[in-house]
């Protein structure tokens, strides 16, 4: 009896033991098989990328953004435009290993990955023909420059989107870096000691206080809770639990309805919509946007933060005129233009819109897809129009363009440096369009300015969308 029992001891401790091995196995194959892979310091991954000729990056319309040149067992990366896709494309190094787009699409690019598995794809992985895939960009190339021409030697970042679709058109983040390996490898101990933060790519890894631009969404709260009034009396501050919020300048703008308040950024008014919100509305409002949410996207995004778990009066203010402790990307801040362009509905963005093999056969190809509804049309139509006011006679004048429509919003966003440093406002301006037909919206960001989003942010997107439209 007792060596019975030992037996069934025995089968059971084993059995527990080979059910161990079986969850641990499938955990791995369905958790942890692609980090490992397709981690930097994978000797596999490392020596099979040297048995294969890397593929080819492409913008939308055929240029060549990134390419390997030279024998296989030798070969160079090159980055023919230099540091102008460093944010996007990233950097592939013998010795530094890889980032971004090198380093998400590394298996694709090297040509091991399931697609080729799957669909047996030999003509690129035999005999003296081992290429690896290319990856083809949603990134319109003379946008992408333009974008860089415009944001010069300035901090920030300019992203532009399409947005019934969710493509990228343009994303740049400054400063940026030459790539190209002998630049990286002679300059890489000062690009990562330095204070710029050269290797940040602020489009999507930077995360700002959003200022003004966030009453585009503080509009739609208003609209959806029925919490818009037949008029304001703006007399140039507002006085909340004993804290004073005042306009830009101090400046009152008398009886007003809540289209010109949008279109003059009136702090006043807005501050106090967003008490009259309260904590839940605008939380769920934010939540609608997708503040506190992982984005879809082929790199990784800092997730935009809506923090509070309970609001006080002043933080309810500081909300409802995009300050306090909001934090938002500038991709995000994009999207969430997009979404009112697009009739309240947010797409999904993304880079790469197929992979093809050497030989040029599609093998992948990307189709647009819904991320969120943030509103309904009705909503996002009201929100237009008032941006719409913005751009025609508010503080968006700079981004008219001569024959379009422009639907937009500056926003001048104070932050940790503002209250001991002084002139250290972020710069901001988001828009669409043409408004009636949105083909192109953007989100521009200058780091701690010292200017307004309406004289600074606002030129530059208008330049993007006329050179994008025209």
């Amino acid at each position: 009896m007792n060596q019975n029992k030992r037996v069934i001891h025995i089968l059971v401790v084993m059995s527990v033991l080979f059910l161990s091995i079986i969850g641990y196995l499938s955990y791995f194959e369905l958790f942890m098989k692609e980090d490992i892979i397709t981690n930097n310091f994978n000797k596999r991954q490392t020596e099979y990328a040297r048995e294969t000729l890397r593929g080819s990056i492409y913008d939308r319309d055929g240029e060549i953004l990134a390419a390997s040149e030279g024998e296989i067992q030798n070969q160079k990366r090159v980055y023919p435009f230099e540091n102008l896709y460093s944010q996007v494309i990233g950097y592939n190094s013998v010795i530094y290993g890889n980032s971004l787009l090198e380093s998400v699409y590394n298996q694709e690019l090297i040509g091991k990955n399931a697609l080729s598995s799957i669909l047996d794809i030999k003509d690129q992985l035999s005999g003296d023909d081992k290429k690896g895939n290319n990856l083809l960009l949603t990134i319109d190339h003379d946008l992408q420059k333009k974008a860089s021409e415009l944001l010069g030697d300035r901090k920030g970042a300019v992203v532009a989107i399409d947005p019934k679709t969710g493509e990228i058109l343009a994303m740049v983040s400054k400063p940026d870096y030459d790539p190209n390996s002998s630049n990286l490898e002679e300059n890489w101990s000062k690009l990562v000691e330095s204070q710029d933060s050269p290797f940040l790519p602020r489009a999507i890894q930077g995360i700002y206080v959003p200022g003004s631009t966030y009453k585009i969404v503080t509009s739609v709260a208003a609209y959806e809770n029925g919490l818009v009034k037949e008029g304001y009396d703006d007399q140039g501050s507002v006085v909340i639990d004993g804290k004073f919020i005042s306009n830009f300048g101090e400046k009152a703008y008398g009886k007003i309805d809540f289209s010109k308040a949008l279109a003059v950024s009136s702090n006043a008014v807005f501050a106090q919509t967003g008490v009259d919100l309260g904590f839940e509305n605008l939380k769920e409002v934010a939540l609608q946007f997708g503040f506190n949410k992982k984005l879809p996207f082929d790199l990784s995004v800092k997730k935009s933060s809506f923090p509070y778990t309970s609001m006080k009066k002043t933080d309810m203010a500081a909300v409802g005129i995009g300050q306090g402790s909001l934090q938002v990307t500038p991709l995000h801040m994009a999207m969430i233009t997009a979404s009112l362009a697009n009739d309240g509905t947010m797409m999904e963005p993304y880079l790469v819109k197929g992979i093809s093999t050497s030989k040029g056969k599609v093998i992948y190809s990307k189709k647009p897809s819904v991320f969120l509804t943030v509103t309904d049309k009705s909503t996002a139509d009201q929100v237009t129009g008032m941006m719409i006011k913005v751009v025609e006679e508010g503080t968006g004048t700079r981004a008219r363009i001569s024959g379009i429509n422009v639907a937009g919003k500056t926003g001048t966003a104070e932050n940790e440096l503002t209250s001991s440093q002084g002139d250290k406002e972020h710069a901001w301006f988001v828009g669409f369009a043409p408004a009636e037909d949105p083909q192109i919206a953007i989100a521009v960001i200058l780091e701690y300015s010292g200017s307004t989003g309406g004289k600074t942010a606002a030129p530059i997107a208008k330049e993007i969308m006329e050179a994008y439209l025209k």
